[in-house]
């Protein structure tokens, strides 16, 4: 039996359902979140904001114990059927140990969110729920374009299968290689929070998986590093491929290696399949994507096509 075989799919989300807006992580300010939740509510949702989401403890928002009672009372809570990240920032890590995992599984309901909730979607991975890597509610206060929020819906309001096309815009199509198709579960997300699960309860079993990774603000040594660590690690062994996403902002003037260069130079040894120019991250019009499931890159088509979170 392999974790597919036990993998929970929470229900869709429907006109009427109630959401709570939450935040594990760092704090979000009234201003950022309103454009989310003016969004969710046009899909006919019924917006719930916890009563902490605007408290601050310096980056994060608000103390440990809050923030996970917080995250808890939503999974508890029959009566909400999907729950939104407010923002990712930093935090998560500080709590993923105390989620309620039971809850979770008792009553399945997608838990939506990047970046630093990464850490959220890697635990509830291991504890057999799968979840959903799309935006979260801050980022739609950006000039995104209307296939962002188009496709975070239809990957929570529908059990269509949830498809990314590469794009010759990101700078990570270059280092595409391989071909035909690659299939297995969909995991990954920010790639400071997949080495920062080593070592722990919440790293999933990556062998015969498509681990995605995006990263923000990480300069290229920085993530050599990290990628090096997770080579050390065993991570990479028996990834079955690799999808790229968006690395945005990961620049240092100071050399001659760019994060292209990184990548390339830590990747490409591995002899596995690359889709890279995959839309997916903190950079412009970022893609939803299930995370758990099963997928499918084509490097013909250059396109990921995934089962969706939701069932």
């Amino acid at each position: 039996m392999t974790p597919q075989d036990t993998l929970l799919r929470p229900p869709a989300l429907r006109p009427g359902d109630t959401v709570r807006l939450v935040t594990p992580s760092g704090p979000p300010t009234p201003e950022k979140t309103a454009a989310g939740i003016a969004l969710f509510e046009s899909w006919g949702l019924t917006v719930q904001v916890a009563p902490g989401l605007y408290d601050r403890l310096g980056y994060l928002a608000g103390d440990d114990d809050s923030r996970v009672t917080e995250l808890n009372d939503a999974l508890r809570d029959d009566t909400v059927r999907g729950i939104f990240c407010a923002r990712g920032g930093y935090g998560m890590s500080r709590i993923v140990d105390r989620v309620d995992f039971a809850a979770a599984r008792r009553d399945p309901k997608p838990v939506v969110g990047y970046s630093d909730i990464t850490a959220l979607h890697s635990a509830l991975y291991v504890h057999g729920v799968a979840s959903v890597a799309g935006p979260v509610v801050t980022t739609f206060a950006n000039d995104h374009d209307t296939e962002t929020a188009e496709a975070l819906r239809r990957a929570l309001m529908t059990t269509d299968p949830v498809t990314v096309r590469a794009i010759d815009g990101e700078p990570t199509i270059a280092l595409t290689s391989g071909e035909g198709t690659v299939t297995g579960p969909l995991l990954g997300g920010n790639l400071s929070l997949i080495v920062d699960a080593i070592g722990t309860g919440t790293l999933p079993d990556y062998t015969d998986a498509i681990l995605f990774m995006e990263e923000v603000n990480e300069e290229p040594y920085r993530a050599d590093r990290i990628l090096t660590q997770l080579l050390r690690s065993g991570v990479f062994d028996g990834v079955a491929g690799l999808a790229l996403g968006q690395f945005t902002g990961c620049e240092d003037d100071d050399w001659d290696w760019d994060i292209l260069d990184v990548l390339r130079d830590r990747l490409e040894p591995l002899n596995i399949p690359i889709l890279g120019g995959l839309p997916i991250g903190h950079g412009d019009n970022p893609r939803t994507v299930p995370f758990g499931p099963t997928a499918t890159f084509d490097l013909t088509t250059k396109t990921l096509t995934a089962t969706p979170a939701v069932s």
